[in-house]
């Protein structure tokens, strides 16, 4: 198995009223006429109340261009995924020089080298530590990230890992561009970030700790449906793809998907009393309620969160995993399933067990996990 020892989700900025929002973009994607009010219609029904966006909103008026896009990016998405994996290691007890392994996950931005190399050096991690930078896997990123960590530790009990992601998502919103799809995602995504701690069996944690774990996780891609979701690349930026079609891609499918990671541990979806489920929008969440006969209190966190920050794509998930923690679900010993979906289309599903667990003494040698001694502890980085 492996542990997740702590989630720390981030939020650049402060929180700005959706329709104060609409008052700055709106103009900037569609002419004054029907468009325009068609704009704030949409953002109204996004189920979003609040947005946290990593420039100050005036700036947005005077941004343009792909190049100044991306390098907003690599200067802002350090910063706020500093700020993550800074306060993860710190409730996981974990020093940076621990870390063994870096998964890193955005669709808003891309960089060579990546940002964890950057993280690397800010943070004070290994020189030796392994990187896997992800780009592309959309909003299944966190819990792709989660599942590729799990099975590493597997293999790896001795070790910690260490995901990260990072979507600045109105950076890629594209001036006059008044497609319905564009509309849509203007009111809809934020921005934000996450860092999980994620470690083997063999690394103590915190003490007197509530440490769920990861059981297992399922991949489901499904073919032909490229065409729903994802980002057409333009001289411009990343414009968004976002099909209507995609809600009842879910209704048709996703409680098969999740019959069949329950039923490899011998479980049904009556076995589970918490659901982590991505904040996709009010639409993707009424999907997956309908898919899977879920009542609204199931889904509340994930509402919840899409109404505070709005969907934060690779993040969106990993937030509501933090909320579900915070809230001490799963119980001990209850069954969680997480879920986001990106482009592809593709789902990522994650089994979780609630602890607590009894907090195993370090193996010989090895103090990963445990608390550094006051008398000695320092800034790592």
């Amino acid at each position: 198995m492996s542990r997740v020892l702590a989630v720390a989700p981030v939020l650049p900025g402060p929180a700005h009223p959706q329709d104060r929002i609409a008052d700055v973009i709106a103009p900037l994607l569609a002419p004054d006429g029907p468009r325009r009010a068609l704009t704030r219609r949409l953002h109204a029904a996004s189920g979003v109340r609040t947005r946290h966006l990593v420039l100050p909103l005036g700036a947005y008026r005077g941004r343009s261009g792909f190049g100044a896009a991306n390098a907003d990016f690599a200067r802002e998405g350090a910063a706020l995924a500093e700020r993550a994996c800074r306060r993860a290691l710190a409730d996981a007890g974990v020093a940076p020089l621990d870390v063994d392994l870096v998964f890193f996950t955005s669709v808003t931005g891309v960089g060579a080298p990546s940002l964890d190399a950057t993280l690397t050096d800010r943070l004070g991690l290994r020189a030796d530590v392994r990187r896997l930078p992800s780009f592309g896997l959309g909003c299944a990123g966190g819990a792709a990230g989660l599942a590729h960590l799990h099975e590493h530790l597997v293999g790896h009990p001795d070790q910690v890992a260490l995901l990260v992601s990072v979507e600045l998502c109105s950076l890629t919103f594209q001036r006059d561009d008044s497609s319905t799809a564009n509309l849509v995602s203007s009111g809809l995504f934020g921005d934000g970030a996450t860092a999980v701690v994620v470690a083997g069996d063999d690394v103590a944690a915190p003490p007197g700790s509530r440490v769920p774990q990861v059981v297992g996780s399922r991949s489901r891609l499904y073919p032909g449906t490229a065409q729903h979701l994802g980002w057409d690349v333009r001289d411009s930026g990343f414009a968004i793809v976002l099909s209507p079609e995609l809600p009842q891609l879910l209704r048709a499918h996703l409680a098969g998907d999740v019959k069949d990671l329950l039923a490899a541990h011998d479980l049904g979806p009556d076995d589970v009393g918490t659901w982590v489920v991505h904040a996709g929008g009010p639409k993707i969440v009424d999907a997956v309620r309908d898919a899977l006969g879920l009542d609204e209190p199931a889904l509340a966190r994930t509402r919840a969160t899409l109404a505070a920050q709005g969907n934060l794509s690779s993040s969106s998930v990993l937030h509501v995993l933090a909320a579900t923690l915070a809230d001490g679900d799963p119980p001990p010993g209850g069954w969680a399933v997480l879920m986001a979906f990106g482009p592809g289309v593709g789902v990522e599903l994650a089994l979780l067990r609630g602890g607590p667990e009894p907090v195993p003494a370090p193996v010989p040698g090895n103090t990963r996990g445990a608390a550094p001694d006051p008398a000695t502890a320092g800034d790592p980085a």
